[in-house]
């Protein structure tokens, strides 16, 4: 059911069965340790490659999810998946193990957002039963494709972030089981560019993006900004969450009290990776981690999730192209 411009509500309850997390060991070392279900001890995980090992990350979060919620593949109508690498090769590659069905999605790091909107149309309208949404990221294969190989020891950029190596999956399913969040609403963003050039400061050129994705959310369903216990946003990075707040708060909406960025939370302070987290599992395995087993512990009642995406190529960006951001808001709620 459609709600103001950009909104849908479900018309019937959409129930995230089960989760699944792994993360790389810098993301090991973050604030959410505690909370994924592997923790990988090398980058390669027995691997030649790092796409290789994204590919592999991607397999065991599909596979999990469906061991962890006792269903068996055949249980399984779509896997709805994206990743960050040319021709979405790491979700696709792990999708064609499992011979169900597959959609490829791609809003850069914003793709779980889509997914998990696509995955909600599919089910909300009675067409499918179970999807599972994944999506992720390797460091070591993002900078090979959007920046540079790590062999050149390439500088950061102080207002750079850390793409993480993280992967997330989550099992969306018309079937109720009590104690698990449902999804409520999804706000569709648009594309929004503010000419932002500097590839190194995309939390710069995707905060506008979301701004615009949390306020149409906010006006589509009448919500106030303290309807939700906590709005997470994908990867804006501690620079970019600012940004945020300065332009929400120019539109009269004060997020200060529930306002939080899963880049900027992944590390924690003293690992100084510069403004945070970044890339397709960012939000994914941050969600899937923490945020899912919270809210079943009771500790968030409501949460919006605003994955956030920097819609770049290293092609774009060497013709001088602006950087134009997307960002997708997901509503999921403990009723």
């Amino acid at each position: 059911m459609r709600k103001g411009k950009h909104t849908y509500l479900p018309e019937a309850g959409i129930y995230i069965l089960n989760t699944c997390s792994i993360v790389g060991p810098n993301e090991g070392r973050g604030r959410f340790s505690s909370y994924y279900d592997q923790v990988l001890e090398d980058y390669d995980w027995d691997c030649k490659t790092h796409e290789k090992t994204e590919i592999k990350m991607h397999k065991f979060v599909i596979e999990q999810v469906i061991e962890n919620s006792n269903l068996g593949r055949s249980d399984i109508d779509c896997i709805v998946g994206g990743d960050l690498l040319n021709q979405l090769v790491a979700s696709t590659f792990a999708a064609r193990e499992f011979e169900i069905p597959c959609l490829g999605v791609y809003s850069a790091c914003a793709s779980f957002g889509e997914a998990l909107s696509v995955s909600s149309f599919l089910i909300g309208k009675g067409n499918m039963n179970n999807v599972i949404c994944c999506t992720g990221s390797h460091f070591g294969a993002v900078e090979r494709q959007f920046r540079y190989p790590l062999e050149l020891g390439t500088q950061p950029a102080p207002s750079s972030q850390y793409t993480v190596t993280a992967a997330g999956s989550a099992l969306l399913s018309v079937n109720y089981k009590e104690g698990v969040p449902c999804l409520t609403a999804c706000t569709v963003g648009k594309i929004v560019d503010y000419h932002i050039c500097d590839a190194n400061n995309m939390g710069a050129a995707m905060a506008p993006a979301a701004a615009d994705t949390i306020l149409t959310h906010l006006k589509d369903t009448g919500r106030g900004e303290d309807y939700y216990d906590y709005i997470f946003t994908g990867d804006l990075g501690k620079y970019g969450r600012e940004t945020l707040y300065y332009l929400c708060k120019k539109q009269g909406y004060d997020l200060g009290g529930c306002l939080n960025d899963c880049g900027a939370l992944i590390y924690k302070d003293k690992q100084k990776d510069m403004q945070g987290g970044s890339g397709a599992g960012c939000l994914a395995a941050v969600f899937t981690a923490y945020i899912y087993k919270e809210m079943r512990a009771g500790n968030m009642k409501r949460v919006l999730l605003v994955p956030t995406g920097a819609l770049l190529s290293k092609g774009s960006s060497l013709q001088g192209e602006s950087i134009p951001g997307i960002a997708h808001a997901v509503a999921v709620e403990m009723v």
